[in-house]
């Protein structure tokens, strides 16, 4: 337990770190990689580039420092980081090469202001912080060891299909290449995988979410080919991938972790809404269901950009068509002329819930949301303004701050 005056202390650092916490976790990351190379293999080196991982961590840092006298209330955001860090294989050995890497950060980037005091009191604060890390993390090492067929660490699996599912998303069929069981996962989930990249001259890992209902002898992802924008480089890894990776080869993968996934705790009704490579965890949460003639009132509401971007088009109008309970609504931003509406989308535009509110507005709902963080925003908000209670909205986000990418 902290003291009250090292608590207060730290919680005094919280307006400073809200505004040169970017800088500060910008010298950290660059400080730590010239100290360790070693982790440049563990972190995304992508994010670093685009600044999205120092973003995170400062505003981590911050709320940390801002709740320090009742870290519960950071319990959600906590969860979600101790999955993450499962999912990258970080371990009790390197919290202590992040925290003397962080501390050096904070007294040589605030200068004068870091005090031995302060100093200290954010090393006791680290400790607390980083214990409580560790137990979680070590109860989900445990807990992904003891499924059958689980593991810890990286597992050698072949690829043993690939099939494209839009002019950017292609699926690939992962089987244990030891030739072992696949472990149960929920649905929405996702895995890490790991490959070397030459340009960069280290392994990287990535997460995608798993596509396809658990249960199988093989695990699917499917993969956004993430192209260059006007800002940012070509994802690496989703181009290797899609590239280099055939039939027959082996790709280091992690067990299946995540915290946003069907709640099975209850029989609500399903609401999916999703954006462009957001639907991969949608289509598993969708199989799931089917798979285990589950009757619940299902509805799977995506929106792309046009119908060259729409990815499982046949399956889930498949689905739809074959199952009573289960309802689609599709929206393209850019519709073509030779797109057939009903078939191919229902809407025009972006995805707007008022239009459709009467198919999408389910009394009693869980609402399961995933996409760009400017998607989710939106119907997060619109839901909200339906009248949707904020405790039925479960979201995933891709990138740094939330979920695979």
């Amino acid at each position: 337990m902290l003291s009250p005056q090292i608590r207060t202390l730290v919680k005094a650092t919280a307006p400073v770190l809200k505004v040169h916490g970017v800088a500060l976790t910008r010298h950290f990351y660059a400080r730590m990689f010239a100290g360790n190379p070693e982790l440049k293999h563990v972190f995304n080196q992508g994010h670093q580039a685009g600044g999205e991982q120092q973003q995170a961590l400062a505003g981590a840092v911050a709320a940390y420092a801002e709740h320090i006298d009742d870290p519960s209330v950071l319990a959600p955001v906590v969860t979600r980081i101790v999955h993450k860090h499962v999912s990258l294989g970080i371990r009790p050995e390197h919290y202590p090469i992040v925290g003397r890497h962080l501390l050096a950060s904070i007294r040589e980037v605030l200068g004068e202001t870091a005090t031995d005091e302060l100093v200290n009191a954010w090393a006791a604060a680290y400790g607390q912080l980083a214990d409580m890390l560790i137990a979680e993390e070590a109860r989900l090492y445990a807990e992904s060891a003891a499924k059958p067929g689980g593991w810890t660490g990286w597992r050698a699996f072949r690829v043993v299909g690939k099939q494209p599912e839009s002019a950017g998303i292609t699926s690939f069929y992962l089987a244990p290449a030891d030739g072992g069981a696949v472990p149960a996962y929920r649905p929405g989930q996702y895995v890490s995988v790991r490959i070397y990249v030459p340009e960069l001259g280290l392994m990287q890992p990535r997460q995608y979410s798993l596509s396809d209902a658990p249960g199988q002898d093989r695990l699917r992802i499917s993969i956004k080919r993430e192209a260059a924008g006007v800002d940012t480089p070509a994802g690496r890894v989703s181009n290797a991938l899609h590239d280099r990776l055939r039939e027959g080869d082996v790709l280091d993968v992690a067990p299946p972790q995540g915290d946003f996934h069907l709640r099975e705790d209850n029989a609500a009704p399903v609401v999916l809404l999703s954006g462009g490579v957001g639907l991969t965890p949608m289509v598993a949460i969708l199989n799931h269901l089917v798979a285990t003639d589950d009757p619940r009132q299902i509805r799977f509401v995506h929106g792309c950009r046009d119908s060259a971007a729409h990815a499982m088009k046949d399956h889930v109008n498949a689905v739809a068509q074959a199952r009573g309970n289960v309802r689609k609504a599709v929206f393209y931003e850019a519709v073509a002329s030779g797109d057939r509406p009903g078939q191919d989308y229902d809407y025009a535009g972006r995805v707007d819930l008022r239009v459709i509110r009467d198919q999408a507005i389910v009394p009693g709902a869980d609402y399961y949301l995933c996409g760009p963080a400017g998607f989710m925003r939106a119907q997060r908000e619109a839901l909200l303004e339906l009248g949707v209670a904020a405790d039925r909205i479960h979201a995933e986000a891709f990138g740094s701050g939330g979920a695979p990418a």
